[in-house]
């Protein structure tokens, strides 16, 4: 996704500073991260709070095979299907990704 289009999904949080990293791009507001684009897929920060919300709307959590091939679980997760095609549901799944990154301080 090119910036712009990852600028207008997040539009409804306020603006925010996208960052090239691990081949990919996180996604910054107020200078805290809140969702990473990895292999053309945004996942948006979550925690312990916010994660079964997260999992009740049919996201998947972010996991990648360790070195000792154990799966890895991530504090990020896919964003539900839904909110692809609406801007007030999408603005509400990216506040409480800034909320998670708020309470991880």
């Amino acid at each position: 996704m090119d910036n712009a289009g990852i600028e207008e999904m997040f539009q409804g949080l306020g603006p925010v500073t996208v960052k090239r990293m691990f081949g990919g791009k996180g996604i910054y507001h107020l200078g805290r991260i809140i969702a990473l684009e990895v292999r053309d897929e945004m996942l948006l920060k979550a925690d312990e709070t916010s994660a079964p919300e997260f999992a009740a709307a049919g996201a998947t959590q972010w996991t990648y095979e360790g070195k000792t091939g154990k799966p890895v679980k991530m504090p990020y997760w896919s964003i539900p299907d839904e909110a692809y095609d609406d801007p007030d549901l999408m603005a509400k799944w990216v506040r409480l990704a800034y909320e998670a990154s708020l309470r991880a301080e």
